[in-house]
């Protein structure tokens, strides 16, 4: 019964969510930045609330001040400013932990730095892939949307497959002693139904991609986006805890919902970046 309740809570939340997202993502703007503002502020807490489980104090604060400036400077593409931002995150850090605690500073600096680096810098190359094209002296304004669409879609797809296609026929564990669940025959066919999510999202809205965009895209997501969520598996498991947190019925925390889109959004953001500028 309870995993039977579990599973109409996942899909109550993503047939609401799902729509909800898209739409942002396409209007794009303002409220995009809002939305992934919210992605960051929540993920930081989760992560922050897991580091203290393993003695970890580490400051809210800064880390929240260190988030707002990094989503500024990628909304604004004053990517100058990042070694500056990075710079007083690690200084204030270090000189609070000098005058609050005695014991753990290593821990206490660590965590905190960590956590406002990843989750903040990872999560803001969202802003940079929507913004990115109108930054590059293209017009269309919605091609960075279409790329973060089918860029969810991909990954969302998958995670389906691969955990309907892990159940099915997985026999070879992935990597147990992180993940005991995942199997090899999950991770291959989600590996591959990512790219061919690449594939025909470019015979319906990427058409102004090259194939050699679409395939590496794929790849991104196939490999990394599954990487990020064995990432996310083994900090929990470091800890001692199932989901991050139950913010959302039936998928636990943000950064159990957004975990692959955590560490595939700076990979795809730079390859743009690459391949376009230069």
């Amino acid at each position: 019964m309870t995993k039977f309740s579990n599973l109409t809570n996942r899909v109550l939340v993503s047939v609401f969510a799902i729509p909800i997202i898209l739409i942002i993502v396409y209007i794009g703007r303002e409220l995009f930045l809002a939305f992934v503002s919210t992605i960051v502020f929540l993920t930081l807490f989760e992560f922050y609330k897991m580091t203290e489980l393993k003695g970890a104090k580490p400051n809210y604060i800064i880390g929240y001040l260190f988030a707002i400036s990094t989503l500024l400077i990628f909304y604004l593409q004053q990517f100058q400013l990042v070694p500056v931002s990075i710079f007083f995150l690690i200084s204030l850090t270090a000189m609070w932990n000098l005058t609050h605690f005695e014991n753990n500073s290593i821990l206490n600096v660590s965590t905190t730095v960590l956590g406002a680096l990843i989750i903040s810098i990872f999560y803001s190359t969202l802003i940079g892939i929507r913004e990115f094209f109108i930054h590059y002296g293209d017009e269309e304004y919605v091609k960075g949307a279409y790329v973060i669409i089918v860029l969810l879609s991909s990954i969302w797809i998958c995670d389906s497959v691969a955990y309907f296609a892990g159940t099915a026929w997985g026999k070879h564990r992935l990597l147990e002693r992180i993940s005991p669940k995942k199997s090899w025959e999950g991770a291959i066919w989600g590996f591959f139904s990512a790219v061919l999510t690449f594939i025909l999202g470019k015979l319906i809205v990427l058409d102004f991609l090259n194939w050699n965009d679409i395939i590496y895209l794929g790849l991104i997501v196939g490999m990394v986006g599954q990487i990020g969520d064995l990432v996310e598996s083994m900090f929990k498991r470091d800890v001692g805890i199932k989901d991050s947190s139950n913010i959302l019925p039936g998928h636990g925390g943000i950064l159990d919902r957004f975990d692959s889109l955590l560490f595939i959004a700076p990979f795809v953001y730079f390859y743009l970046y690459y391949a376009y500028k230069y």
